[in-house]
């Protein structure tokens, strides 16, 4: 009896020490490779200098994206001048194909940073669709863009080259799923990353939080290396 107790104990501290190494293996403030963040395969050329690149992959249409996107912006105007940070919609089926139009052509005019909260309002709480061209012309000369100019730039080669660039970008940077963060053409970082590595973060909102720290040490990461 004497020895099946001890050894129940021992068995108990060895359960014990593995759940805090396990918990220790993966954190949001000292991200774990592998577990808080993925590393590419093929590093990808960045054309940013001194800043360090981050991209973020995802579609006006994704609820992840909307969600995470406030949190994001301002995460990014707080970094500053330590990053340079760009979007990619994702492509997905012909029936979404006027929203990804809809953002590169945001884009080119320069209008993309301005009215993303407002494509996303739109999208998500007034529940617009735009799955028909001529419904996002409507919305966007509602909010002050200059339609002929618009459905110019939204036909034009330059979108097109855009929306062909971001489905070779998916390849390139190995991209599945959305919003995925690629920093410095390296490392991958997502909230469905950080909640699959850190049990405790049982929100959405908590894991995107996390995420954003996961971003911090990334981006420090990449800085110190440039240096």
């Amino acid at each position: 009896m004497h020895m099946l107790k001890k050894i129940l104990s021992v068995l108990t501290l060895t359960a014990s020490l593995s759940l805090v190494a396990f918990g220790a293996a993966a954190s949001p403030t000292a991200p774990k490779e592998g577990a808080d963040y993925q590393v590419l395969p093929t590093p990808q050329p960045t054309e940013s200098g001194k800043k360090v690149e981050v991209i973020e992959f995802f579609a006006y249409w994704c609820p992840h994206c909307n969600t995470f996107d406030p949190l994001l912006s301002a995460w990014v105007k707080k970094q500053g001048d330590n990053i340079a940070f760009k979007r990619v919609h994702v492509p997905y089926n012909e029936r979404l194909a006027p929203q990804q139009k809809l953002y590169y052509t945001l884009e080119s005019m320069g209008l993309a940073d301005q009215l993303q909260s407002k494509v996303l309002k739109a999208l998500h709480e007034e529940r617009q669709e735009f799955t028909r061209d001529e419904a996002v012309f409507d919305w966007v000369a509602r909010n002050g863009v200059d339609r002929t100019k618009f459905i110019d730039t939204y036909r034009s080669f330059g979108v097109a080259g855009k929306i062909r660039r971001a489905g070779a970008m998916m390849e390139s940077y190995k991209v599945e799923y959305w919003p995925l963060l690629v920093v410095d053409g390296r490392w991958q970082a997502s909230p469905s990353l950080t909640g699959q590595a850190n049990k405790d973060l049982d929100t959405e909102a908590k894991q995107q939080q996390a995420t954003l720290q996961v971003l911090d040490a990334l981006v420090a990461k990449a800085k110190a290396a440039k240096k």
